[in-house]
């Protein structure tokens, strides 16, 4: 059984954690909200589109970088990130750029929960959502991550941060979050090189089946759940 450890030893500890909590949490939503009044582009796609093929021959470590500050600040959706990278890359470079930087934030990610603690986490993710997470795992198990990851659509960098709570070791919850957002993340490059090639009918293709994919795995998701709880268990 998963659980989440002890997080400090004393009050003089928790409150001292709080406070640099409480500086990380404020440093970091000005950063974010300062990223996107400096450069508005990061939450448009085309905006953004433009803006990377401005890097000409970087502009892969310039989307890898956005990926990294898309987990840990989330200004910017995914997907959006997906489509964009889709585009401007094709479906296999789009993917593979689009997963280093998923799987660098989310190893940032749990790292900064795992060293900050749970004060930290609670204002990245809202106390609700964290006690959700935190009863699914005492049930589930490492199958509720894989699940979150797998569908699209679900808050996936929110629980990275929360995953960093567990006692689940760093590389198990990058591998699972790599597994599970690979199919997302592919779906999503593949429209968007289809959009590239101005292929209207299969970008709808593609879309749909990413929507499609994200409705059915929410509205069956707690018999997902107990099936991947009863591999992983």
């Amino acid at each position: 059984m998963l659980s989440v450890p002890e997080l400090f030893e004393s009050r003089r500890d928790r409150w001292r954690t709080l406070a640099l909590a409480v500086v990380v949490v404020a440093v970091v939503a000005l950063v974010g909200t300062a990223l996107v009044d400096r450069f508005p582009f990061l939450a448009n796609p085309t905006a953004l589109r433009t803006w990377l093929l401005g890097f000409g021959a970087l502009a892969p470590l310039a989307f890898v970088g956005v990926q990294i500050v898309q987990v840990i600040v989330a200004p910017i959706p995914g997907q959006a990130l997906g489509f964009a990278s889709g585009y401007l890359f094709g479906a296999l470079w789009g993917t593979v750029y689009s997963m280093v930087g998923i799987v660098l934030g989310t190893a940032l990610a749990v790292a900064l929960a795992r060293a900050l603690g749970r004060p930290y986490v609670e204002r990245v993710v809202t106390v609700d959502a964290l006690s959700v997470f935190d009863d699914a795992m005492e049930t589930h198990g490492l199958a509720v991550l894989f699940l979150v990851f797998l569908v699209p659509g679900l808050p996936d960098d929110a629980v990275c941060f929360a995953a960093g709570l567990t006692d689940i070791p760093v590389r198990r919850v990058v591998l699972v979050a790599a597994v599970g957002r690979l199919p997302g993340f592919l779906l999503v490059n593949l429209a968007g090189a289809a959009a590239a090639d101005g292929n209207a009918e299969l970008t709808a293709v593609f879309v749909g089946a990413l929507l499609a994919a994200s409705v059915l795995g929410y509205l069956y998701r707690d018999r997902l759940m107990g099936a991947l709880g009863s591999l992983t268990g």
